[in-house]
């Protein structure tokens, strides 16, 4: 029995049909997926207009954007992976009216076999790593989207292979709550209200290597999460707040932040640290108190943020923060002793010990910078160590060169040029005088701390 011919119209006007020549054997597309094609393109006569096959290269785009006529973005959405289907655009659903000629004429219906080879879903991920990748089920409606901070109510069911492990309503407010997955948290962010979404979500933005044994969930698990947008309430900007609520606001983030940082959730203590600096980074009319508390909460933030880029190992952020702590305070230890602790690791080791004294002239008594200075003054000395033994090595080497009197015949005579006697015995090659791979590698590999 043959299949029907399918209105896959949006209004069910027979402006776009559908028959099915061969069935899918998977899921199909979501708006915002990139789809691969191929397609053969005929009026209605039969002549040929366009064909991908014949070309030899699949035809992709992006689905639900616009990047192909009405027809295709409805018909498209309606199939399958392998599908082969051929589909039929009135002129509403393909050029209108005025065609596209030479090829198309005014006023034209076409047919399309279409095969569905493949589809990706949009990657929303911050780095472009494929952690997160969003399919737009059914759209929400307008142009906003919650930011951080906004309160949201969410249906969210979350599937970890064959296995639902979670499907409920959720009130939270983002970046703060705790309830879900970073790659959810991220999500949200570009969602509209009413919108349904389909999300697959790498370990990185999930559980990652210590899973969810609550949810019976394995280290490094991807996650499938069908995420509906009911209802969001924006949280307020900062040009929206007036200065009061902003200390209010940053004495929150402040708080937030050491909560997280205790949690080893750096990345996300480091955003409310930037959110304190973006609220009161310009306040001219601050006065008295409110200008000393904005202050207190600067220092703090900048300090904070030092300590989260030292956790992460972005020890140049960290000394830019720590210098921002002493334009303020020169009087610092914590920015000090983090910027000792950065400069170490880069193996700055004057620069860390110079620091740790810092400290010391601050605190004497303080074990810590003691102890760091010892260390740094050890480590210096091995790379000392370290670089004799290099140039040791480069000076045996020149020492078995040839004297210099053995290559008196390579200079030009009287009356010749180089021009006329070409350069080569000139100089032995750079690779002689300089370390090897190798031995450059043995001084970064020395350890910092012993």
């Amino acid at each position: 029995m043959s299949n029907p011919i399918l209105d896959i119209s949006e209004n069910k006007d027979n402006g776009v049909t559908k028959l099915i020549i061969k069935e899918g054997s998977e899921d199909g597309p979501a708006e915002g997926d990139k789809v691969f094609v191929h397609y053969v393109g005929t009026l209605l006569d039969g002549k040929q207009f366009d064909s991908s096959r014949e070309r030899g290269t699949p035809f992709e785009f992006t689905l639900g954007k616009g990047e192909v006529i009405k027809g295709w973005d409805i018909a498209v959405k309606t199939m399958k992976k392998g599908e082969l289907a051929l589909i039929t655009c009135k002129s509403d659903y393909a050029y209108g009216k005025a065609g596209s000629p030479p090829s198309i004429p005014a006023d034209a219906t076409l047919q399309f076999e279409i095969e569905l080879l493949d589809f990706k879903p949009e990657d929303i991920s911050p780095n472009k790593d494929g952690g997160i990748l969003k399919s737009v089920l059914e759209k929400g409606e307008g142009y906003n989207t919650p930011n951080e901070g906004a309160l949201v109510k969410i249906h969210i069911k979350g599937r970890c292979q064959d296995t639902i492990f979670q499907d409920e309503d959720l009130e939270i407010t983002l970046d703060d709550s705790g309830m879900v997955v970073e790659g959810i948290e991220y999500a949200l962010k570009k969602m509209k209200k009413g919108e349904k979404s389909r999300l697959t979500i790498s370990s990185i933005y999930a559980y990652g290597k210590a899973g969810y044994p609550k949810y019976n969930i394995p280290s490094n698990s991807k996650l499938i999460y069908e995420i509906i947008l009911n209802d969001f309430e924006k949280a307020k900007e900062s040009w929206e707040m007036d200065l009061s609520e902003k200390l209010e606001q940053s004495s929150f983030l402040k708080d937030k932040g050491g909560k997280f940082f205790k949690d080893g959730k750096y990345k996300k203590a480091l955003s409310c640290y930037k959110k304190i600096n973006d609220y009161l980074q310009y306040e001219p009319d601050a006065k008295d108190e409110q200008l000393e508390k904005l202050n207190k909460l600067k220092e703090a933030a900048n300090n904070n943020l030092a300590m989260c880029y030292l956790k992460l190992g972005d020890h140049n952020k960290c000394i830019e923060f720590c210098d921002k702590v002493l334009e303020t305070d020169p009087k610092s230890e914590k920015a000090y002793f983090r910027k000792g602790m950065s400069h170490t690791v880069l193996t700055n080791y004057d620069d860390a010990i110079s620091c740790f004294q810092k400290v010391l002239e601050i605190d004497p008594n303080n074990k810590a910078a003691q102890n760091q200075i010892a260390i740094s003054k050890q480590q210096k000395k091995l790379q000392l160590q370290k670089e004799k033994q290099l140039y040791a090595k480069i000076f045996d080497k020149m020492a078995q060169m040839p004297p210099i009197e053995s290559n008196r015949n390579a200079f030009p005579k009287s009356g010749e040029t180089f021009e006329d006697f070409g350069d080569e015995g000139m100089m032995e090659s750079e690779e002689e005088n300089n370390p090897t791979t190798e031995e450059s590698n043995e001084i970064q590999k020395e350890p910092i701390v012993t």
